[in-house]
């Protein structure tokens, strides 16, 4: 009778519509972060991101553009995944010499207008600073993470990390000028199945100390 009533149990669970067996699975949700400094302002392009002390998770790495406009790159952040390609076209009607000395990628695209042929990898986790040899004031950022869960402040100061699925977590944040190490932001995080998460970050920012632009400069032999 016992064996009867077992086989009835695992037939009536066979026979489930697909829509009943899905819906045992927590659906993912979004955090939505605040980082602000010291003085309680909102603090735009800064990178909050969500690791799993648990699991290690695959990053998508998606294919990425910084632009070059008006002798500026174009984000002044750009967060990307360990893997993405990164493209550098140049908008302007003059040329850049873009390069990096960053541990974590160091690259060189020689004298160009337009868009190089190959884009630029990013294979390994880090902060990226970019420079212009033409245009000393032209610093730009790429940041390599090594999480899918990533996002971008605002001027606001706010970011939406959306499809994380349900579980605990570790939420940093990375500025450029940040003071701290982006380690020692770490702070917990636990996601309930299609319920919104919350973490805010105070930060202490180092000054800007970016080149003054140059007004008028367009640089060596027209460039």
């Amino acid at each position: 009778m016992r064996r009867a009533l077992v086989a009835v149990a695992l037939s009536a669970a066979l026979t489930l519509p697909s829509s009943s067996l899905t819906a045992v699975v927590a659906a993912p949700g979004d955090l939505e972060a605040v980082v602000k400094d010291e003085h309680g302002k909102p603090v735009a392009d800064a990178v909050v991101s969500l690791t799993s002390p648990a699991a290690a998770t695959r990053p998508r790495a998606s294919p990425a553009i910084m632009d070059q406009q008006n002798k500026e790159f174009v984000p002044l952040v750009l967060p990307v995944a360990v893997g993405a390609s990164v493209r550098f076209p140049n908008r302007d009607n003059i040329r850049h010499h873009v390069y990096s000395f960053s541990s974590a990628k160091r690259f060189e695209l020689p004298l160009y207008s337009g868009t190089p042929a190959a884009p630029v990898v990013f294979d390994k986790p880090g902060s990226v600073v970019l420079g212009c040899n033409i245009h000393d004031w032209m610093v730009g950022y790429v940041y390599v993470l090594p999480t899918p869960y990533f996002a971008k402040t605002a001027e606001d100061g706010k970011a939406r990390i959306a499809d994380v699925p349900p579980g605990a977590y570790e939420a940093r944040v990375w500025h450029p000028r940040l003071r701290a190490e982006t380690e020692k932001t770490a702070t917990p995080v636990t996601l309930a199945g299609g319920e919104p998460g919350q973490v805010s970050f105070v930060v202490a920012l180092k000054p800007d100390r970016r080149p003054i632009r140059r007004p008028g400069y367009e640089g060596a032999q027209g460039n």
